[in-house]
């Protein structure tokens, strides 16, 4: 895959590791077509699993390298990385506060959250999964972007592995939208494409951030801590809140630490 990837520019780079990421989104919504429903343990584990990814994601293929970035250059580590951090939190929360969406694998009668719509469940189950993905989508972006620097904390193979573990953690994410629609009575095609086109915006997320930090080197540290605060908040708010609802269960624990044991073997040894 290095070798692959070496015969094309950052930019083309990041758009084909997060096409790679999609079309696992796509995998995992695809399950609609063999389940109608999912059981709840299943659905715990997966999303313990994805917060393990994101979080090793963060610190491994994002907050690191842009500590070794900063300090590199000659300044201090910590200032971006704090700054970059909380204003990627920052950001999600805004963004959590005024979209309207729907929690995945939350109650039938659950209550929207952001500003109030008559939207169907649908529409903002799907955005609620659509605005987990922009930050996913951006670190990969960001991570390839930072090669153009060269030499400075970033790798391609760290990059590839960022863009394995999140293509990882997506299949379970593509999963939670298209299963749940299904049991609200979608045709199978139907909530198989909601389910996918959640990850659509990983493509658009990851090339945008990539042409950002080619074109403004020095922002990279922040950009890279940017991309990890957002991640970070999404596994914060929504995806350990979200797989605790079984009390007394240690599934979704177990899926945290496999899934943070599988990206940071994956950034040891690709990076």
């Amino acid at each position: 895959m290095t070798e692959f990837l070496n015969n094309y520019g950052h930019v083309t780079q990041a758009l084909l590791a997060s096409l790679f990421t999609w079309g696992v989104t796509a995998l995992g919504a695809g399950l609609v077509f063999f389940f109608k429903s999912i059981h709840r343990n299943v659905l715990n584990g997966m999303l313990g699993f994805a917060s393990g990814v994101m979080i090793a994601a963060s610190f491994w293929s994002l907050l690191a390298p842009a500590i070794e970035m900063a300090e590199k250059a000659g300044g201090s580590g910590t200032l971006p990385a704090v700054t970059g951090f909380l204003a990627g939190g920052g950001f999600l929360w805004l963004s959590d506060k005024l979209l309207p969406h729907l929690h995945p694998g939350g109650h039938h009668h659950a209550e929207p959250e952001g500003i109030h719509t008559h939207w169907r469940r649908s529409v903002l189950l799907v955005l609620a999964i659509t605005l987990h993905n922009i930050p996913e989508g951006l670190a990969v972006g960001v991570a390839f972007g930072a090669l153009a620097a060269g030499g400075n904390g970033a790798t391609l193979g760290g990059a590839i592995a960022l863009a394995l573990g999140i293509g990882l953690q997506n299949f379970p994410e593509g999963a939670a939208v298209s299963i749940p629609l299904r049991r609200e009575g979608f045709s199978r095609w139907k909530a198989f494409v909601y389910g996918q086109a959640s990850g659509v915006v990983e493509p658009i997320a990851a090339v945008a951030g990539a042409l950002a930090v080619t074109s403004m080197s020095t922002a990279l540290p922040y950009a890279l801590s940017f991309a990890a605060g957002a991640m970070i908040y999404v596994v914060a708010e929504e995806l350990i809140p979200e797989a605790q609802q079984t009390r007394g269960s240690d599934v979704p624990t177990l899926g945290v630490m496999t899934g943070f044991a599988v990206m940071m073997f994956l950034d040891v040894a690709l990076g």
